[in-house]
């Protein structure tokens, strides 16, 4: 594994654990040449998803983007960080059981959302106002009283 302190490749594990919901292993890193540490994840990966944009453009699924995007829309809401990584977890292994490899953002948005109404609805406002794109107030008042009712 590479450095990404000084970019040499021969970096040593000090410590391997399993992740608390035991679908990855938490490796502890350290740079013999600059003494960095580190940390690094070894997941198992069934196949390789590709996320089809709004704009058709086709990218590699990106499992830490996922997280930063729950993590943003969920902050000050009380939720833990496992409760986070348990969603995407969820979120990443239904999408890679299914029979396609191929999965447009619009379907990754719709089960992020899935969740997030029965995790906190604030999160859930949070997260569709950036996934539906909405631009006045009204959005948000059409959204939220769909929501109360």
């Amino acid at each position: 594994m590479k450095c990404p302190f000084c970019g040499k490749s021969d970096t040593q594990v000090k410590d391997s654990r399993d992740t608390v919901d035991e679908n990855a292993i938490r490796r502890r890193r350290e740079c013999p040449d600059c003494g960095g540490r580190f940390t690094t994840y070894e997941r198992v990966q069934l196949q390789e998803l590709t996320v089809i944009k709004k704009n058709g453009e086709r990218v590699p699924f990106d499992r830490e983007k996922l997280m930063r995007s729950v993590s943003l829309a969920v902050s000050k809401c009380g939720i833990s960080v496992y409760e986070i990584e348990r969603l995407v977890e969820d979120i990443r292994r239904e999408l890679e059981n299914g029979s396609v490899c191929e999965i447009s953002s619009r379907m990754i948005g719709e089960k992020i959302m899935d969740r997030l109404i029965k995790i906190n609805k604030v999160a859930y406002i949070r997260f569709a106002s950036v996934y539906k794109d909405f631009k006045e107030v009204k959005d948000f008042e059409e959204f939220v009283s769909k929501i109360s009712s």
